[in-house]
């Protein structure tokens, strides 16, 4: 006989708390039940359904019976927020017609019902959670009918939290600057699954999004942040799903201004920048503090500090700018600068002219001194060279040492000598520094100042005598030394360099003379003698010329009263003598010569000056004819002093007749109120009778004036009266003191 499966399902509860069902007849024989069965279910055996286990519950051997359902309890969500609606799931596997029993926090408290706590079939409800909802749950099936009960559930623990409040922090921190771009995050502590609404200016206007202003995640970004970024905001979290909020975050505030600009300069502010100078860039910035200041080249960064200078030592061509760097995090702070272009040149070489360059007695020379490059910032050191001596300062090629004319060099870019005499010959340098640590030019090329007057200790001899010369002709040149002075070298300044010894390229030697057999053009330029000691002889200014016709002049300096032949020379003189010459002075034609000749008799200082000719052959270079003023020998000044000593001896004589006439007439002494002697009385005195006024003595500090004021008297009446003249204007004041001391008395 076959049962009602529904009818005869039966649950027991075995040892190991498994539950089984048994679902068709067996022939089940009931052993080792609890007690109160046991006499009952002794040797009885029975084939049928299993009886109704509403109250007996056999303890069976596994496999053998049905067992009780385990239930299972579901809660979500879980924690849940304040004021959020909590469900309880209970299930008793895939069985129905269970009804459901909830406790809290013990196993046989049951849940009490309101209207915040209700069931509905195998849920229970918590709405509007609060914490004291919070604990252990379980939940337990039941069948009122058949009065079994599931297994009770395993307890789950619900935990209601408070909502969290959003917090909203920047970066960077602080004032934003134009065009920089700030991320503001948004933050719920360690929960997850929140998406996060923004606001600006008001707690519920939504920010508008856009390309600069864009949302990824928990973060809000602002690129190239304007002045009209500028304001609170605020985030909020929402979890959508469950139509939960979070408490809205305190507001940032968002400053939004202009970058400070930054202004970078050079110091010194030269125009020119040379290799090896030392340069300090200089970055300005508004607002500079607690900021570093970063240094460029051509984009790369060279330098950063907190100090706003940068100093370059050796300067190197770039393009440099400058910016402020806020200290703290090292983003930009500052516009980026202006920029400098640095170009940096070679070592300058100072460059020296001398003025002027050939001696005369008396006068002044300026020494000039300049860089080619540049005219800002220098100061000017000057020197005379000497012969080379190790370990002092020197040129770059040891052709001469040098010995500075002043110790810390002049602001001016000129330097004098007063007076300029015969000691004063020789070479100069010149050389400009600036910055500091000073930087140095390169020395000048070498100048000289040349004497064309023979000098005491060696004369420098030309043959031919003539500072003109044609090419592909020989001209010898000797240092007669006139004492005993040793070591003395020809040498040659051409093409600004200079040139020692007569070496083969040029000349050749033969005792104390040097022979250019054969002249050339770039054989022009400035012969002299030089000593060991440094002493210079008299200098000859050389022209060698390719053209036709030179001017034969002297190569040495006239006296006044000299005699001079100028005579313009045929280079084919002996087979073409020319015939007709035209003669000019400083450019302006003079006189014309047909026997190709012309003689000056008596020099004077009028005559200096520059001189060529000209022929229908052509015309020759211009040579500088230099006239030198009298000066009195020994002998002459006894000579005149013996005859000025008669003069004066006749004048006395003269007065004391006069004043012996004058006191007999008047027969007795003079009256002191009447004057006996007057100025103007000298004008009735000779020319002799003046110059016995002065005294023997008055030629032994007297020196010839080279004074073109006195050029035109000099031409008619000789050199001579001059200097009587200065002496008269003298003596005549002198004599008039004299004579009004004779009257008073």
């Amino acid at each position: 006989m076959t049962a009602d499966p529904t009818e005869n399902q039966v649950y027991s509860e075995v040892k190991t708390g498994k539950t089984t069902a048994a679902t068709e007849p067996v022939d089940v024989t009931y052993a080792d039940v609890d007690l109160k069965q046991k006499s009952k279910a002794k040797k009885k055996k029975e084939t049928s359904t299993p009886p109704e286990a509403d109250s007996v519950y056999s303890q069976l051997k596994p496999g053998t019976a049905p067992a009780l359902p385990e239930t299972t309890l579901t809660i979500t969500p879980n924690p849940a927020y304040t004021g959020e609606t909590v469900t309880l799931t209970c299930s008793v596997g895939s069985d129905s017609g269970w009804s459901y029993k909830w406790y809290k926090d013990k196993k046989k408290k049951v849940v009490t019902l309101s209207g915040r706590h209700t069931t509905t079939g195998v849920t229970f409800t918590i709405s509007r959670a609060a914490e004291f909802d919070q604990g252990l749950y379980w939940c337990q099936g039941e069948i009122q009918s058949r009065s079994i009960s599931s297994i009770i559930s395993d307890p789950v623990t619900i935990t209601v939290k408070a909502l969290p409040t959003a917090s909203v922090k920047a970066s960077p921190r602080g004032p934003l600057y134009s065009g920089e771009t700030v991320t503001l995050t948004c933050s719920m502590g360690s929960d997850s699954g929140w998406r996060y609404t923004w606001y600006k200016d008001k707690k519920k206007k939504v920010v508008t999004l856009s390309s600069r202003h864009t949302t990824k995640g928990a973060t809000f970004t602002i690129s190239r942040a304007a002045e009209s970024d500028q304001g609170l905001y605020w985030c909020q979290g929402e979890i959508q799903s469950r139509s939960i909020s979070s408490i809205i975050s305190d507001p940032v505030t968002i400053t939004v201004k202009e970058r400070p600009v930054a202004v970078l300069t050079l110091q010194p502010n030269w125009p020119q920048i040379f290799s090896g100078e030392t340069l300090n860039l200089r970055c300005n910035i508004q607002g500079g503090e607690e900021i570093e200041y970063a240094f460029y080249n051509s984009g790369k960064s060279v330098y950063t500090n907190t100090e706003p200078e940068y100093r370059i030592s050796p300067a190197k061509n770039g393009l440099y700018t400058c910016k402020g760097l806020q200290k703290t995090n090292g983003l930009k702070h500052s516009q980026t600068s202006n920029a400098i272009q640095l170009t940096v040149l070679d070592k300058p070489q100072a460059v020296l002219s001398v003025s002027p360059q050939w001696l005369n007695p008396g006068d002044s020379v300026t020494l000039s001194c300049g860089v080619k490059e540049s005219s800002t910032g220098w100061r000017f050191f000057w020197y005379r060279t000497v012969p080379y001596t190790a370990g002092l300062l020197s040129l770059s090629d040891t052709s001469y040492s040098v010995e500075p004319l002043s110790g810390n060099g002049t602001s001016e870019d000129s330097y004098t000598l007063i007076p300029a005499g015969p000691s004063h010959t020789g070479g100069y340098v010149c050389r400009a520094g600036r910055g500091d640590p000073v930087y140095d030019t390169l020395y000048s090329e070498p100048q000289f100042l040349w004497s064309g007057d023979p000098q005491p200790s060696v004369s420098l001899k030309i043959r031919p005598n003539r500072t003109q010369h044609f090419t592909s002709t020989s001209l010898s040149l000797s240092c007669e030394e006139k004492r005993n002075s040793t070591g003395w070298r020809l040498k040659r300044y051409r093409e600004k360099a200079v040139e020692s010894e007569c070496v083969s390229n040029w000349g050749s030697r033969a005792g104390s003379s040097c022979t250019i057999r054969s002249t050339r053009k770039k054989d022009s330029g400035v012969y002299w003698c030089e000593s060991g000691s440094g002493e210079y002889s008299n200098a000859v200014n050389i022209t060698v010329d390719v053209g036709p016709l030179i001017l034969e002049s002297p190569a040495y300096p006239m006296t006044e009263g000299d005699t001079v032949t100028l005579r313009c020379t045929n280079r084919y003189q002996e087979t073409n003598p020319i015939t007709k010459v035209d003669f000019y002075k400083d450019g302006i034609f003079i006189r014309n010569e047909t026997t190709g000749e012309m003689t000056i008799p008596a020099v004077s200082k009028s005559d200096e000056g520059f001189y060529k000719c000209k022929s229908n052959e052509g015309e020759s270079p211009e040579s500088w004819v230099t006239v030198r003023g009298v000066t009195p020998g020994p002998s002459t000044s006894v000579l005149v002093g013996v005859v000025v000593g008669l003069v004066v001896a006749g004048v006395l004589l003269a007065i004391l007749l006069v004043l012996l006439c004058r006191y007999k007439k008047a027969g007795g002494p003079p009256s002191p109120k009447a004057p006996t002697w007057t100025p103007n009385r000298t004008k009735d005195l000779s020319r002799a009778g003046l110059l016995m006024l002065g005294g023997a003595n008055i030629y032994d500090t007297i020196t010839p004036s080279d004074s073109h004021d006195n050029d035109a008297g000099a031409a008619t009446a000789g050199p001579s009266d001059v200097m009587y003249a200065q002496i008269q204007l003298k003596e005549l004041d002198k004599k008039k003191k004299s004579q009004d001391g004779e009257d008073q008395r």
